[in-house]
């Protein structure tokens, strides 16, 4: 697979880069960038040539697929044109800041057969892989609650100031949120029905009073099942990414409940014969949203990866249509 990047203005994107040029199979051939300043920024890391315009991509028969880290609301209009194009599309999340984008982007791609993929690193982690397990075996039963934290550092001044740019973001619950929707729907196989209340606010960000760095929602899943969240840009700088509040998850079901930490390697489960919770150790996962995207095109991946998209975008809109 021959994979060009379209947009360089997000760190995660960098990620993929590094991946990317690790994988046997993948061959980047180049990137493009059109801000002046983030250009020069990536080409300290990118050593392929930069294409000029979006176009040169767009129309070289030799390029497979478009690997896109633009700001955010640019992302849907940049996905478009290249499944026009026919190339393939991996995206950090989120992949569109709209439901009409996203419409879009799954009429074009199903008519075409062609991937679009999002960089949802949760699912690769091994506890969700393990309670992806526990669930399927029965051991929690018929689940009735879930609850998630996600809360980031603001990190106002360091983040990139587009963040803070309006019309750029689309919104904390979209930015944020797509990794504990996802991951729900994956590990218990309950589809996301509809939002039951959203709210976000300005709380933190004091420079900019229109970007609302809080974000909290309660949603409802397949069987009645229900979810509380909490997405917020509330951690503190220095020890966000530490504290047990950072993708947290907790599962309860009839017959047991579970509860992780993102990143720990550790479940901790609970039955009603249980005195204490049990850990379980998970094992390593070798697979990645790279080596899934270039698996061959799978209408059910596609539909999959879109569903959380237009979770989070539904919840989002019910919190901005207040």
């Amino acid at each position: 697979m021959k994979l060009a990047f379209a947009g360089l203005r997000h760190g995660h994107i960098y990620g993929l880069y590094s991946k990317a040029k690790e994988m046997d199979g993948v061959e980047v051939v180049g990137a493009w960038e059109e801000n002046a300043e983030a250009r020069a920024e990536a080409q300290k890391t990118i050593t392929e040539p930069f294409f000029e315009t979006y176009d040169e991509i767009l129309n070289n028969p030799g390029i497979d697929a478009v690997a896109i880290g633009d700001y955010y609301g640019i992302r849907g209009q940049l996905v478009i044109r290249a499944l026009d194009a026919g190339k393939h599309v991996i995206a950090d999340k989120p992949i569109c800041t709209s439901l009409e984008e996203l419409a879009v982007i799954r009429e074009k791609a199903l008519a075409k057969q062609l991937k679009v993929a999002c960089m949802l690193d949760l699912r690769y982690d091994p506890c969700v892989r393990k309670v992806k397990q526990l669930i399927a075996e029965g051991k929690l039963g018929k689940v009735h609650a879930m609850g998630f934290t996600g809360q980031h550092p603001l990190s106002y001044g360091s983040r990139p100031g587009w963040y803070f740019e309006e019309g750029k973001h689309g919104g904390t619950i979209n930015d944020i949120a797509i990794h504990g929707v996802d991951v729900l729907r994956y590990m218990t196989g309950l589809e996301f029905v509809r939002p039951v209340s959203a709210r976000t606010w300005n709380a933190y960000a004091k420079e900019v009073p229109h970007f609302n760095d809080c974000a909290q929602f309660m949603a409802e899943y397949e069987g009645g099942a229900g979810l509380i969240a909490d997405v917020s840009y509330a951690a503190q700088t220095k020890s966000g990414w530490q504290l047990p509040s950072y993708w947290r998850f907790t599962v309860w079901g009839e017959a047991g409940s579970v509860e992780f930490k993102y990143g720990t390697g550790k479940v901790y489960y609970a039955d009603s014969e249980c005195t204490e919770a049990i850990e379980i150790s998970c094992e390593p996962v070798e697979e990645t949203w790279l080596t899934d995207f270039v698996k061959p095109f799978d209408a059910a991946a596609l539909r999959d990866v879109l569903a959380s998209q237009e979770a989070v975008l539904t919840i989002q809109k019910a919190a901005d249509d207040k």
